[in-house]
C-alpha cells in the first residue's frame, strides 16, 4: 500500500543492523502522522506527493549531496555516467527554432543513412519540430527510443529544393567521457577527461596507447570542471600512475567503517613526467585522482583549489524507481586529507528558522564567496590553519587538508578578459548561434580551402565580418553594446569562435587544441614540463 512504509522497511533491510528501527520511537511518530494524514485529513491527499515532500525536507537537513531524485531524474542522471542512450545518433544545435545537426556520430544510425552536417530535421514521424517553438526536452524525447525502433525524418538540405526522407533505425549511441586526446607538444601527450562513467579507463587506455604510439613520454591530464562521477573510475584511472599497493582513497563514516582502495601496480604510465589541470569545479572522482598523485608525489598538480566534495553517496532505490543518494562516509586521500569542504547541516542549529535551505544556500555560494575573497586571483588570499597541514608520502612536502586539493602551481583566472558584455554572449547562445550561421553557409568553402586541420588552425583568423554578424545577433538578443568590454573580451570571443568552427568541422579534439592555445593553466603545464621546474617538486 503505502509507499511510505515499504519505503521504511526497504531501506532498515538495505542499510543493516545500526539503522533506525521501525520500533524505534521517532519512526513511530512518523508512520502514525502518514497514516493519520492519509485516513482522516478533512480532505483528500496526494500520498505520494506528501511522501515526496517528506523525503526531500529529511535529507535537506542533512549535507548539502544527501538528495532525493524522480524516477525521471534517475533516468536521466545515470544516462551519462552508464556511457551511453538509446536514439538516432546526432549533434545538433537549436538555430532560430529548427535544429541543426552539427555533426552525426561517427559509425552512428544517422550517418549510415546519409545524414549529413548542417542538414535540419523539420519533422519526427510526421511530427512538425520546426517553427512550433518546441522545447528541446519534447524534441529529445521524439528522438531518443529503444534500440532497434524505426524513426522517419523529414530533412532540409542546403541545395536541395524538396525535403528529403529518411528512416533510421535507433541504437546505442555512445557518451564518451574523454573530450580530447593529443600530441600537445613533441613527447607531450594531453588528455582531457569531462566525467567518470562506466567506460572511462577504458577510453582512457585506449587514448593513452595510441599517444604512447606516437612518442609520448609525458602527459598533461585535464580534469578542469570535471564533476566527479563513479568511484570505480577513479580509481581505475588513478591506477594507471601508481606502483603496487598505493593507497589511492579511502573511506570512512559514523557506521560505515574504514575501507581502503589499493591500486594494483600493472598501469601503463608508471613513469614519466605527469601534471594534473584542477580547478574550482573539479571535484570528486576528480580530487580522488588528484589527491592521490599529490600525496604519493607521483605528479604535480596545477590550477586552483578544486571543489571539496568528499562525501560517498549511497544509492537507495525505492520502490516506484525513485532514489535517495544518502551520505554514509567522507573520502580521504593517502596522506589521510579530509576531500570534503567544511559544511553545517540543517540539524547543527535547531534555533535557527529553515536553517537547511539556509546552509544550503550558503555551501552552494561557496566558489562566489571564494571569488570575492580573491582566492580565485591571488594564491597569497589562503590561508591554511597547521592543524590541517600534512606530508606526502615519498618526498614529505607540506600539503594541507580543510577540503579539496590545493594545487603545487597555482594559476589565477585572467579576470581581464572576462567581462559582462561577454558573459551575456554566452548565456543566451549568442557565440553558438554565430557559428552555426557562418558554418552553415561556408561549410563547403572551408573545407576546400583547408584539407587538414593544422592548415586552418595556422591560417585561419576570425574577420571583422563574423565580430559584425556576432553584433547583431547581440542586439537581437537585446544584449545592450559595450565597447570597452567587448574589446577586453574580443581575444577569448575570437578563439571561441575559431575553436567553434574548428569542432564543427573536425571534432572535439580540435576545438580543445583551439582553445588550449590561450588556456593559462595548459601553458603553465607546458612551461613547468619544458623547464626544470618539474624536478624541482618530483626529484
Amino acid at each position: 500500500m503505502k509507499k511510505f512504509i515499504t519505503i521504511v522497511f526497504a531501506c532498515c533491510v538495505a542499510i543493516g543492523s545500526q539503522a533506525q528501527r521501525p520500533g524505534n520511537s521517532a519512526m513511530q511518530k512518523l508512520n502514525m502522522a502518514e497514516y493519520a494524514i492519509a485516513n482522516l485529513y478533512v480532505d483528500p491527499v496526494d500520498e505520494d506527493k506528501l511522501v515526496e515532500e517528506a523525503i526531500i525536507k529529511m535529507l535537506s537537513e542533512l549535507d548539502p549531496h544527501s538528495t532525493y531524485s524522480s524516477p525521471e531524474e534517475v533516468k536521466k542522471l545515470n544516462e551519462p555516467l552508464q556511457g551511453n542512450f538509446e536514439g538516432i545518433g546526432v549533434q545538433f544545435q537549436m538555430m532560430d527554432d529548427t535544429l541543426l545537426i552539427i555533426q552525426p556520430i561517427s559509425n552512428g544510425p544517422s550517418e549510415k543513412v546519409g545524414i549529413l552536417s548542417g542538414d535540419r530535421i523539420i519533422a519526427v514521424n510526421d511530427t512538425a519540430i520546426a517553427g512550433v517553438n518546441m522545447s528541446t526536452d519534447q524534441i529529445m524525447s521524439k528522438l531518443k527510443g529503444p534500440k532497434g525502433t524505426k524513426v522517419n525524418l523529414s530533412i532540409n538540405r542546403r541545395g536541395v529544393d524538396e525535403p528529403l526522407q529518411f528512416t533510421v533505425v535507433r541504437d546505442k549511441i555512445p557518451i564518451l567521457s574523454l573530450d580530447a586526446a593529443y600530441m600537445i607538444e613533441p613527447k607531450v601527450g594531453y588528455i582531457r577527461i569531462n566525467r567518470f562513467g562506466e567506460n572511462t579507463a577504458e577510453e582512457f587506455t585506449a587514448a593513452m596507447k595510441e599517444l604512447q604510439k606516437k612518442g609520448m613520454t609525458d602527459m598533461i591530464l585535464d580534469l578542469q570542471g570535471n564533476g566527479g562521477g563513479y568511484l570505480k573510475a577513479a580509481i581505475d584511472l588513478a591506477n594507471e600512475f601508481l606502483g603496487e599497493k598505493d593507497l589511492i582513497v579511502y573511506t570512512e563514516g559514523r557506521a560505515a567503517q574504514r575501507n581502503d582502495f589499493f591500486s594494483k601496480g600493472n598501469g601503463k604510465f608508471r613513469k614519466g613526467k605527469l601534471v594534473v589541470l584542477v580547478d574550482e569545479y573539479s571535484a570528486s572522482a576528480s580530487e580522488i585522482v588528484s589527491g592521490a598523485i599529490q600525496d604519493w608525489d607521483r605528479g604535480v598538480i596545477v590550477g586552483r583549489r578544486s571543489f571539496g566534495k568528499g562525501l560517498v553517496q549511497r544509492p537507495i532505490d525505492l520502490p516506484d524507481g525513485s532514489m535517495i543518494r544518502l551520505t554514509i562516509s567522507r573520502y580521504y586521500t593517502p596522506a589521510g586529507r579530509c576531500i570534503q569542504k567544511p559544511y553545517e547541516s540543517g540539524l547543527d542549529n535547531k534555533s535557527a528558522k529553515n536553517n537547511g535551505e539556509e546552509n544550503r544556500e550558503k555551501y552552494h555560494n561557496d566558489l562566489m564567496n571564494r571569488y570575492n575573497n580573491g582566492e580565485l586571483t591571488n594564491a597569497d588570499s589562503i590561508h591554511f590553519p597547521d592543524s590541517l597541514k600534512r606530508e606526502t608520502l615519498r618526498l614529505k612536502r607540506t600539503v594541507y587538508g580543510g577540503g579539496g586539493i590545493m594545487p603545487d602551481y597555482f594559476v589565477p583566472i585572467d579576470t581581464t578578459i572576462f567581462t559582462d558584455y561577454h558573459r551575456k554572449l554566452v548565456a543566451k547562445g549568442v557565440v553558438i548561434k554565430d557559428v552555426s550561421r557562418y558554418i552553415d553557409t561556408h561549410r563547403q568553402t572551408l573545407k576546400n580551402k583547408y584539407k587538414n586541420f593544422q592548415s586552418f588552425n595556422e591560417k585561419f583568423e576570425v574577420d571583422e565580418a563574423m565580430l559584425e554578424q556576432l553584433k547583431a545577433l547581440a542586439d537581437k538578443e537585446g544584449i545592450e553594446w559595450n565597447e570597452e568590454q567587448f574589446e577586453k573580451s574580443k581575444p577569448l570571443i575570437k578563439t571561441q569562435l575559431k575553436a567553434l568552427i574548428a569542432r564543427d568541422l573536425w571534432d572535439m579534439n580540435e576545438y580543445y587544441q583551439v582553445m588550449n592555445s590561450t588556456n593559462e593553466s595548459v601553458i603553465r603545464a607546458l612551461e613547468i614540463l619544458k623547464s626544470g621546474e618539474y624536478n624541482n617538486i618530483i626529484k
